[in-house]
């Protein structure tokens, strides 16, 4: 087990970015940047033996800053906070005060506003252990930042173990109730980049979804998913039914998890490669989206090219009383676990 550490780049306000590359004995790399805390890439070996990036990110810091990248901005790697996913109308009611945040998305607020937590720089701090290596990375996000209420102390720590495990932890602290929900929005491609990912079979552990409107805001319904376009409760390629929607999928699923233990919510795999990788959360959701907008930059990428598994609360909890809470109360923390599995069959 061992972690490096390198400059990766220059930040708009002149910060130094780096990136920490945690490697563990049985093939597996992931790297991250302190930069959005953004893993950029996760390499690791194929049924033959070959090793590649099994994620979408960059190489360079530049590339995550250029205009091209941020105009079609797909938050390739990213933490995405304080609320990852939308909010209707950006419209936060917090204890009887209401707090207008940014639309950057349709009528919609999406992923934190203008400047979320996948666009500041992070605290960091290695962790070498003899069956993990680790990095820790912290922030503050202060009182109105991004109109969100009260001073937010955030911990998240990657974590890769010698069973080839990313482990990521979630914590947070308030000063005064506020809303969080945060996730990874990694997008992986099981080939190496080669073709879509129509060909990779999904499983997810739930049989229902929360229904949107038009502008992927829920309507409070959660529906019956057996036999229909989204039935992934069994696995099945990711392409066999996609044609049926138009933009392809970008949906919550519930899963059925009432004491926010670690349970299984799904699992993506790669005949081809013999890759695969399952995803275990403490979170009560898990958002499928199959990338329709990200952009094709220089011959790469594009539409379909990776496919994100967001655990998280559903979206627009704050404004859905029936749905598990995000309220934080001062005194509280706030504890999210993820944890991705990779495995070569």
């Amino acid at each position: 087990m061992n972690i490096k550490k390198e400059v990766f780049g220059q930040c708009p306000k002149g910060e130094k970015a780096f990136l920490y590359s945690l490697v563990n004995p049985n093939g597996i790399t992931v790297k991250i940047t302190n930069y959005g805390a953004i893993i950029t890439a996760i390499e690791m070996k194929d049924k033959n033996g070959d090793k590649e990036n099994v994620v979408l990110g960059f190489k360079s810091m530049d590339e995550y800053l250029s205009p091209d990248y941020l105009a079609n901005y797909p938050y390739f790697g990213a933490v995405c906070g304080r609320f990852c996913n939308r909010i209707a109308g950006g419209k936060l009611n917090v204890e009887g005060v209401d707090y207008q945040l940014f639309i950057n998305n349709g009528p919609n607020h999406l992923h934190g506003g203008q400047t979320g937590f996948d666009k500041v720089i992070w605290s960091p701090k290695t962790i070498e252990m003899p069956d993990f290596v680790g990095l820790e990375l912290k922030y503050r996000s202060v009182h109105l930042d991004e109109n969100y209420p009260g001073n937010l102390d955030v911990s998240i720590l990657y974590k890769l173990t010698h069973k080839n495990e990313l482990q990521i932890e979630y914590k947070a602290v308030t000063d005064r109730t506020t809303v969080v929900n945060l996730t990874n929005h990694t997008y992986f491609n099981l080939n190496g980049g080669k073709e879509n990912i129509f060909n990779h079979q999904l499983r997810i552990n739930s049989k229902k979804r929360t229904v949107n409107d038009s502008t992927l805001i829920p309507t409070g319904e959660i529906e019956e998913v057996t036999n229909t376009p989204f039935d992934f409760s069994v696995a099945k390629p990711v392409g066999k039914d996609i044609s049926a929607l138009p933009d392809g999928y970008d949906l919550n699923y519930p899963l059925e998890n009432p004491g926010n233990k670690m349970i299984l919510a799904a699992k993506l795999s790669e005949e081809q490669t013999g890759r695969s990788v399952t995803v275990f959360t403490n979170e009560p959701g898990i958002q499928v989206y199959t990338g329709f907008y990200i952009p094709e930059l220089g011959g790469r990428f594009g539409r379909y090219s990776g496919l994100a598994l967001e655990t998280q609360h559903y979206p627009d909890s704050p404004n859905h009383p029936e749905f598990p809470t995000t309220l934080l109360h001062p005194g509280e923390t706030y504890k999210s676990k993820t944890t991705l599995l990779f495995e070569t069959h």
